[in-house]
């Protein structure tokens, strides 16, 4: 599988606006081959408590944008998007990280660890599933932003994962903490991770990127250039994975 992970800017809450900056992006991706696109945590509006401004019913306007930029590509296009559900969330909207296939084939996960330290537990209400689901053959484990830091949450799916996805809005303050989280879920799980993170202002913070596409030995293979828009496009094996669990068998040696 080919994925693309678009470092993209945000227009602050104005989700009809992002979405034409991010569409020629998203063209672009499929021009390089991508099956599979990722945009960023929140990628049409940044991320905003306003949920009475930007949250959407399930199948708004922005869902509808992942779904026809699929179908126009015949590619999955994935992101994060504020979405009320009455479904989940306890009354509240919910952090929705949807992937869009070609043909209408929806997956949606919901952000289980709601960032406490920004309030976003007081605007979003938490999921209470994982996601893992299979695209051409490659075992797709969906996560978002904050969840990086629990890594029992990761685990728990490494024997069914191939390939861990995770959008993010996270601001150049913590970015070392970032880059280096990416890279131990990658080691700890010796699966792939792709982590894929905006740049520009959004909200008085900076977003420097820092997307980068992990391998399951934890080695960068494809990374976004710093505070700059652009694609991270890398060829994600199963094999590979199946190869380094094979020669390196750490995960039948845990203890739950």
């Amino acid at each position: 599988m080919r994925i693309a992970a678009l470092q993209h800017d945000i227009v602050w809450e104005e989700p009809e606006a992002t979405c034409t900056h991010v569409t020629p992006m998203i063209a672009e991706a499929v021009g390089d081959g991508a099956g599979l696109v990722l945009l960023t945590e929140m990628f049409a509006t940044g991320f905003s408590l306003a949920t009475d401004r930007i949250a959407e019913p399930p199948g708004g306007p922005t869902e509808a944008f992942l779904s026809d930029r699929a179908a126009e590509h015949g590619v999955w296009v994935g992101g994060t998007i504020p979405t009320r559900d009455p479904a989940v969330g306890n009354g509240l909207p919910v952090n929705r990280f949807l992937l869009v296939g070609p043909d209408g084939t929806r997956y949606a996960y919901d952000k289980l660890h709601p960032f406490s330290f920004a309030d976003e537990h007081l605007a979003y209400g938490a999921g209470d599933q994982t996601v893992t689901i299979t695209v051409d053959g490659v075992r797709l484990s969906l996560f978002t932003c904050y969840d990086l830091r629990f890594a029992d949450a990761f685990w728990r799916l490494a024997n069914d994962t191939d390939v861990y996805l995770v959008p993010a809005n996270w601001p150049e303050s913590r970015r070392h903490h970032w880059r280096t989280l990416l890279r131990a879920r990658a080691i700890e799980n010796q699966a792939y991770v792709v982590g894929v993170n905006r740049v520009g202002e959004g909200n008085d913070l900076t977003y420097s990127g820092d997307s980068v596409v992990v391998d399951p030995m934890g080695e960068s293979i494809a990374e976004g250039v710093d505070y700059t828009e652009g694609l991270v496009v890398a060829d994600l094996d199963p094999a590979v994975v199946a190869d380094v669990r094979d020669r390196f068998r750490f995960l039948p040696d845990r203890r739950n």
